[in-house]
C-alpha cells in the first residue's frame, strides 16, 4: 500500500499536546505507523559526555503516530490525502485543493 504521509512532507499536528503545530517529516516508520516531525513532540534526553560531544541536558524530537499527523496543503491548512493515476504513474494529491504533492 502508498505511503499517504513521506519524508519532507509538511504536517499540521491534529492532537496531543502539541496539537495545531507544523513541522516537516524527517524520518517514517511505516511498521510502528509513526513520523518523526522536527519542533513536535519534544523530550529532553541525558546525554553522557564524550570525548566528541558535550554531555547535558538534549531536546529530541520523538516519533509521533501518523493518525495525528495531517498533510498540509498550499494555503497552510490540514488536507487529506487521495490518490490517482496520471498516465501510468499513482501520484498523491490534496484533497482540500486537488494539487499534485
Amino acid at each position: 500500500m502508498a505511503a499517504k504521509l513521506k519524508k519532507g512532507d509538511k504536517v499540521v499536528v491534529l492532537a496531543g499536546k502539541d496539537k495545531g503545530k507544523q513541522g516537516e517529516i524527517t524520518a517514517v516508520f511505516p511498521k510502528e505507523n509513526k513520523a518523526v516531525v522536527d519542533g513536535v513532540n519534544i523530550a529532553i534526553r541525558h546525554q553522557r559526555q564524550t570525548q566528541t560531544a558535550q554531555g547535558g541536558r538534549v531536546a529530541k524530537a520523538m516519533p509521533i503516530d501518523l493518525s495525528n499527523l495531517s498533510l498540509m496543503d498550499k494555503n497552510g491548512k490540514a488536507t487529506r490525502v487521495g490518490f490517482r493515476m496520471e498516465g501510468d504513474k499513482k501520484v498523491r494529491f490534496a484533497k482540500t485543493t486537488g494539487d499534485l504533492i
